[in-house]
């Protein structure tokens, strides 16, 4: 269960959160341009990526990544839907776990990627015997645009995204159609519409906003987000639009203990990602650590041969203003 959106100030920023209840080793991870991608073996040079990805023989798998043009990918859970098929001949065949890498490392734009997709069949072909394919469905957009990719029983089905957000089932054209039935809440205060006859007091602010689902199933969180984000205000400085954006991904963020899948096993947002696609810059928080991290494509040699990878920082970063008073209440030692 994850968030995938897409959010523009002065600058377009793209990010998902991560919901899951294990760990696949994460990073975030520097494919330059010269590293071999097993989807485009015929390419000496593409497009360099950043993003998150799990490593695995020395090959990036990518859950969420931007490309140096500013086109943006997120893989997002899609179980009882996703439906890959088997290679077919005259068709450009794209194992599901090379489909970022072939759809970034070659396209600069979402245009140029619908045309790519035209011709492309998703395979059920596993990475390896031990890493079978994901059930997933995809979020793809540049600063114009954007699309929603489903693989599904029926063939591949491509959507225009005008709010630029996914999350998981049902499939996207039910999750926009569902948004109707919110089509009366606002941000601002409204008036009484009940009876003309009665008068009914505000108690308090925000009940515009009075049956926005607050649950943490993928239909009420599609529901959620787009009405924190379409009514979103920000400042268009750096600081301001990063920190709008995991402000906008906190209202669908899942708590440990909240999602229980079986006796010791919960789901939960195990990171939140938000990339400056223009600027190529990657921010990240994790569960165990709010502080927002960054790394910098363009400080990187992003014309190398060699995958650069910067494990996630999980522990909590807390600044100390107060240092002598927080070390002796650690220490047990503090009395009033």
């Amino acid at each position: 269960m994850c968030t995938a959106i897409t959010y523009q100030t002065q600058n377009h920023y793209f990010g998902r959160t991560f919901d899951h209840d294990a760990s696949y080793g994460e990073s975030v991870v520097i494919t330059p341009r010269q590293f071999p991608l097993r989807a485009l073996p015929n390419v000496k040079s593409h497009y360099a990526i950043i993003g998150m990805a799990a490593v695995s023989d020395n090959y990036p798998l990518y859950f969420d990544a931007t490309n140096e043009k500013g086109l943006s990918m997120a893989g997002l859970n899609f179980p009882g839907n996703a439906v890959y098929a088997a290679p077919k001949e005259g068709a450009d065949n794209v194992p599901t776990f090379d489909f970022i890498p072939w759809i970034l490392g070659q396209c600069a734009s979402v245009t140029q990627a619908e045309a790519l997709l035209l011709r492309t069949n998703l395979t059920d072909t596993p990475f390896s015997s031990e890493i079978s394919p994901a059930p997933l469905h995809w979020l793809l957009a540049d600063r114009e645009c954007a699309l929603t990719i489903e693989s599904m029983k029926d063939g591949m089905h491509i959507y225009k995204n005008p709010i630029g957000i996914l999350t998981n089932n049902p499939p996207f054209p039910w999750q926009m159609a569902n948004l109707a039935n919110y089509r009366a809440l606002s941000p601002k205060e409204t008036k009484t519409n009940f009876a003309p006859h009665i008068s009914l007091t505000a108690h308090s602010h925000g009940m515009g906003a009075v049956g926005l689902p607050g649950d943490l199933s993928s239909a009420s969180r599609f529901v959620r987000v787009a009405f924190t984000k379409l009514n979103s205000v920000s400042g268009s400085r750096e600081s301001e639009s990063i920190s709008q954006f995991f402000h906008i991904l906190g209202t669908v963020s899942n708590t440990r203990g909240c999602v229980q899948l079986n006796d010791d096993h919960y789901e939960f947002t195990r990171y939140t990602s938000c990339c400056n696609t223009d600027r190529c810059i990657y921010y990240y928080t994790t569960y165990e650590n709010s502080q927002i991290t960054a790394v910098d494509l363009y400080s990187e040699d992003y014309n190398g041969s060699q995958l650069i990878s910067y494990p996630l920082i999980t522990q909590q970063k807390i600044y100390r203003q107060n240092k002598k008073t927080i070390r002796k209440l650690l220490h047990g030692s503090f009395q009033k």
